[in-house]
């Protein structure tokens, strides 16, 4: 489900209307949009909150943004921003599809979110919390968002008990089928704090001396994304095996065409986890 809903809540980061609606707002350059989007549902957090909140970005990345863009926009102007942008994404994606087919993907979404469990989860509570919208494709983006940030939340737990810390998440991602090319710079981390990074991994056992993952490192990621996986079965335990089967099947096409927006390198890495999703050839465990 994850491959089905986490393409329709990015629009939000990669569809050229939604950076148009938070530059609307008087938050210019990408990052802007991003930290003010995202962190909104907060309220006028600083950066230890996003920081906390958000995993995986350098601490100073997160201060050239917060609490800073509160100052150009509100955390309720930067919220309208992000539904209008996501909205008018979605619209192109799905103008040919039938009323009935969105109200009913919104439903059964709405139904889904309406039952994550918010206790410790605190972006997928907060974005629960947000008034229902009022035309079907604002109410289906709501709820894929809150389900992606509640299942968020949960691999965020899951990564606190392997005791690495962000950077050497990321680092250690990077070098197993990611870029550190891209996504050192889309973290912020510096150099220093990579390569540092690295030698912890290597001294943990996750990284042997040239830097290639261990048995260890690699069964240890594998219990992370598993634990993520069941500490988001609740929602989908509750909208039961025949409704989860409907939701995915409507949400097919849309998704589809969201993925098409979404860069291969991008640290979502959905285009080859659908790949995996339709049959393709899966990493070996």
């Amino acid at each position: 489900m994850w491959t089905h809903f986490e393409p329709v809540h990015a629009v939000t980061y990669f569809h050229p209307r939604a950076q148009a609606a938070y530059e609307a707002v008087g938050l210019r350059g990408y990052w802007r949009g991003y930290f003010a989007g995202r962190s909104a549902p907060l309220g006028p957090v600083a950066a230890p909150v996003a920081v906390a909140a958000f995993y995986s970005f350098a601490p100073a990345m997160v201060a050239r943004a917060l609490p800073s863009v509160w100052r150009l926009a509100t955390p309720e102007e930067a919220l309208r921003a992000r539904l209008t942008g996501a909205v008018q994404a979605l619209a192109e994606f799905t103008y040919e599809l039938p009323e009935a087919h969105l109200v009913e993907t919104a439903e059964l979404l709405e139904e889904a979110a309406g039952r994550v469990e918010t206790a410790g989860r605190v972006l997928g509570a907060v974005n629960a919390a947000l008034p229902r919208g009022e035309y079907p494709l604002a109410r289906l983006w709501q709820a894929a968002t809150t389900l992606r940030e509640h299942r968020g939340d949960g691999h965020i737990g899951a990564l606190v008990t392997t005791g690495l810390d962000p950077v050497e998440v990321v680092a250690w991602r990077c070098r197993v089928d990611q870029s550190r090319e891209f996504h050192q710079k889309a973290r912020g981390w510096t150099d220093e704090e990579w390569a540092a990074a690295e030698e912890r991994l290597v001294e943990r056992g996750w990284l042997t001396a040239d830097r290639t993952p261990t048995e260890q490192g690699t069964e240890a990621f594998w219990a992370v994304e598993e634990a993520t996986d069941r500490a988001a079965l609740g929602p989908w335990r509750a909208l039961g095996t025949e409704g989860t089967a409907r939701l995915r099947e409507l949400l097919e096409p849309i998704a589809d065409r969201a993925c098409t927006i979404i860069p291969p390198q991008s640290p979502i890495g959905l285009p080859a986890q659908r790949s995996a999703a339709r049959g393709a050839p899966t990493p070996a465990r």
